[in-house]
């Protein structure tokens, strides 16, 4: 039902339609646009103006955008000032639990080793000395593979082309040098208590004085030329690799006498050929022998027989990849060389340890106080044990 009434402001008719009574309507005067409630005729109530409400829809959507980021950032940052004051209480208390007893005074420390005036945290083996450097002068090395150390500490270094052998004192400082066969590689090197250095080269085991580099003569063999390792024993005797259509292992005394031949000492265990055999020996007389063509460690006894072997082709630990050369320290711990690393295993065969000796490790020897020195082509490293 349409019906009117005059605008309390401009005085001018407005219509309404209302179908139910008091149902508080609005309209809008059309003159002076004005909102306006409309009379209510049930209680007598006069149309009235309604507060002004100028809305510029233009601006709508960034007030509505505005408010948003209001409501949302409010509660943020109250949440925010919330974290910080509960921070300063509870902190204090969480630092409390979560940090640690203090340990006991009488917890020994991790041991570290001093080098370079650093301390370095120890690990199985850890650098002590290094010296040398690529080139052919006084102390430098183009193709070290060898080294033996006396019982003086003096060190000796061999280059496996040119023959040259440099003599260091136990700090790695320069002492001398002299020659052996310049044309012949020279295969390994070994030094006894007393200073006096063997040589293998041609197949053959040469005496030199240490000190001066003279000559004293070649070992006899009645198996004639075929020797390529050489290393000295606890005793004074030595215990070296021959091969000559056959990888034995010989044993000699102090004098150079054959003691013990271990014929084909590698190939009779595995039915395969040894072309290059690696040999050391504790202080109890086991000899080890490093097959580099089987991949393998193979242990004898001091009566010469078979013991045991460990090692195979691999990348795992325990496995060898163009293995090159093998030590034995005073423990009985046994290290094998090859592209990875140096490996250390127990008299067992049992694989202990891998660790870098900043290079490919071409010779290893110990020293009277379980010390490694490593020839590694172009420099000498000297490294200590973690007992």
């Amino acid at each position: 039902m349409l019906k009117s009434f005059n605008c309390p402001k401009c005085g001018a008719p407005v219509s309404y339609e209302q179908d139910v009574v008091g149902a508080g309507l609005t309209a809008r005067c059309s003159y002076c646009n004005s909102a306006l409630s409309v009379p209510d005729e049930a209680r007598g109530r006069p149309a009235a103006l309604i507060s002004n409400v100028n809305i510029d829809l233009r601006n709508a959507g960034a007030s509505a955008t505005k408010w948003i980021v209001i409501l949302v950032l409010v509660p943020i940052v109250l949440i925010i000032i919330g974290v910080i004051a509960m921070g300063g209480f509870l902190m204090p208390m969480l630092s409390r639990i979560s940090t640690p007893p203090p340990r006991s005074s009488s917890v020994t420390p991790p041991k570290s080793i001093a080098l370079g005036g650093k301390e370095k945290p120890r690990g199985f083996a850890n650098e002590t000395m290094k010296f040398g450097s690529e080139g052919i002068g006084p102390g430098m090395f183009s193709d070290a593979r060898s080294i033996a150390v006396d019982g003086s500490g003096k060190i000796y270094v061999g280059e496996y082309s040119g023959g040259r052998v440099q003599v260091f004192d136990g700090e790695g400082k320069f002492i001398t040098q002299w020659t052996v066969n310049p044309k012949m590689p020279l295969r390994a090197l070994a030094a006894d208590r007393t200073g006096t250095v063997y040589v293998v080269q041609s197949g053959k085991i040469s005496k030199f004085e240490g000190a001066t580099g003279k000559a004293l003569g070649d070992i006899p063999f009645e198996g004639g030329w075929g020797f390529d390792d050489v290393k000295v024993a606890a005793d004074g005797g030595l215990v070296a690799a021959w091969y000559q259509n056959r990888d034995d292992i010989v044993r000699l005394d102090r004098d150079g006498k054959v003691t013990r031949t271990i014929r084909s000492a590698i190939s009779s265990v595995t039915d395969s050929s040894e072309l290059d055999t690696r040999v050391t020996v504790d202080g109890l007389g086991n000899i080890y022998a490093l097959g580099s063509f089987n991949d393998a460690v193979f242990k004898f006894g001091p009566d010469g027989k078979f013991a045991t072997r460990f090692g195979s082709a691999g990348d795992q630990a325990g496995q060898f990849r163009a293995a090159s050369a093998i030590a034995v320290d005073g423990k009985g711990r046994v290290y094998v060389s090859d592209i990875k690393g140096i490996q250390v295993f127990d008299s067992n065969g049992r694989y202990i340890a891998t660790f870098s000796a900043g290079g490919i490790a071409s010779g290893m020897v110990f020293n009277d106080k379980n010390e490694l020195f490593i020839a590694s082509r172009n420099h000498v490293v000297k490294m200590a044990l973690d007992e």
